[in-house]
């Protein structure tokens, strides 16, 4: 990297390229992109001094990103290879490299503290990365997520040895790190686009802990179908919420709070509080903290970075929750795997157990909905009420056939309906809900103001 003065992202606006552009912002390195759309995230960048345009016109790209010798090109794997950028670097000969390799370089450079998983991967690596800031001994973390406690998807340090990195396994884009603690959290089929069967998306998780550091750990979910393949001298442990080399115990629950003591291999940290009382959470702060716990980080650091952590925006995040036992409740979670949206769903269960359960769901990718159509229904089921968006293509064509109704038509709850996202915001006011869940990982995301909104305006 001591080559290149300036970097330049197509696809600049995206969660993932946001966190590289300020960690080389951070390093004195010039920074512009390009996206198609202008976003808050774009607008964020910037003001911190990113030059953004949404123009794919090569005139467009600034001077200091002109030079082949000192500019290196970075792209994400949602983006088509003739791309008119893409085609236009490579033809005047600049270097142009995917998101991944350029993580993967940052992991080789640090002790990467990488975790990977169908689901719970952002919330695991967020958990992770507070946790060691608040011990005080860093990292430079590149998240899948805004943390709402620092209300940024980046964490950067110029002195700590670690790196703390959400590892996607979309494109084989993990196969480019080189892990000092790999996570595993969980191997559920998805992506099937790119990885055509099961097997082959197990083999890809595989692959992953071949790419360990000797000296590391490897710390994997209890019951997963994968074997994995770690080098010779990697320690390996497992872990779950009740049973593993780590694991929960004494789980309390009371007054909204959760509290439990983590059972690791040499000691039991006791009276351990989550900040974001959700039960899944207790899951995901063990992988957490034995990832911390890995790295020396004191046990009293532990307790109080889980107990101050305010979670990533998106996940299980409260959007209105008004007093009373009758109080309106309107919760929102960037679940899109049938197993999230089953657990996300379950979560709101316990929480309000003998109020009804309206959610609205906006499938994301067409090949998914194809995919996994039996599983979204069954976990959709659970709802007293589904509301259901039509598909977010995000980086798809169409496919024939491949609509939202192939969910709908599954689903056995009593009151279902498809709405547009026009005729949803003028809906709301119909619905006479009393606990509403938003789920999806497409732009369901730009209704919720609206939504929140239109709620308000009944109680006045």
């Amino acid at each position: 990297m001591k080559d290149f003065n300036s970097l330049y992202f197509i696809g600049a606006g995206g969660i993932g390229m946001a966190a590289l552009e300020r960690y080389f912002m951070a390093r004195g390195k010039r920074i512009a992109g390009y996206d198609r759309t202008p976003s808050d995230l774009t607008a964020e960048l910037q003001a911190e001094g990113v030059d953004i345009t949404f123009d794919d016109d090569p005139a467009a790209i600034p001077e200091c990103c002109s030079d082949p010798a000192t500019t290196l090109v970075v792209y994400t794997a949602a983006m088509p290879e003739d791309h008119r950028l893409l085609v236009h670097f490579r033809q005047q000969g600049f270097e142009v490299v995917k998101r991944a390799k350029l993580l993967g370089i940052i992991t080789r450079a640090s002790k990467g503290l990488c975790f990977a998983g169908t689901h719970g991967k952002t919330t695991t690596s967020s958990m992770a990365a507070h946790v060691l800031q608040v011990s005080g001994i860093g990292s430079n973390a590149f998240l899948g997520g805004v943390l709402r406690n620092y209300n940024s998807n980046c964490l950067l340090s110029d002195d700590s040895p670690y790196s703390v990195i959400e590892a996607d396994e979309f494109d084989r884009s993990f196969h480019q790190l080189n892990p000092y603690i790999a996570v595993i959290t969980s191997t559920d089929p998805d992506h099937l686009d790119i990885y055509g069967n099961y097997e082959n998306y197990l083999e890809g998780f595989a692959h992953f802990t071949e790419l360990m550091r000797p000296d590391g750990a490897l710390i994997i979910h209890t019951g997963l179908d994968l074997v994995p393949r770690a080098p010779q001298g990697v320690k390996t442990y497992t872990y779950s919420r009740d049973e593993g080399d780590f694991h929960a115990a004494n789980i309390r629950c009371a007054n909204g709070d959760i509290t439990f003591d983590l059972v690791t291999p040499w000691e039991t940290i006791c009276d351990i509080t989550l900040g974001v009382p959700v039960e899944i959470n207790i899951e995901n702060a063990v992988a957490a903290l034995a990832a911390c716990r890995l790295v020396d980080v004191p046990a009293n650091a532990m307790k109080e970075g889980m107990e101050s952590f305010m979670g990533p925006k998106r996940r299980f995040e409260f959007w209105l929750k008004e007093p009373g036992a009758a109080g309106k409740v309107m919760i929102d979670d960037y679940a899109h795997h049938p197993d999230e949206i089953k657990a996300s769903i379950n979560s709101v269960r316990r929480l309000y157990p003998d109020r009804k359960l309206t959610v609205i769901f906006q499938p994301h990718l067409y090949t998914r909905t194809r995919d996994l159509a039996d599983g979204f229904a069954q976990a959709l089921s659970l709802a007293d009420e589904l509301l259901l968006l039509p598909i977010y293509p995000a980086r798809e064509l169409p496919i024939a056939g491949v609509t939202s109704k192939i969910i709908l038509d599954k689903v056995t709850c009593n009151k279902k309906q498809i709405y547009t996202k026009e005729n949803l915001i003028n809906s709301i006011h119909l619905l006479n809900f009393e606990v509403l869940l938003t789920v999806g990982a497409g732009d369901i995301a730009n209704l919720l103001p609206d939504i929140c909104c239109e709620i308000k305006k009944q109680q006045r």
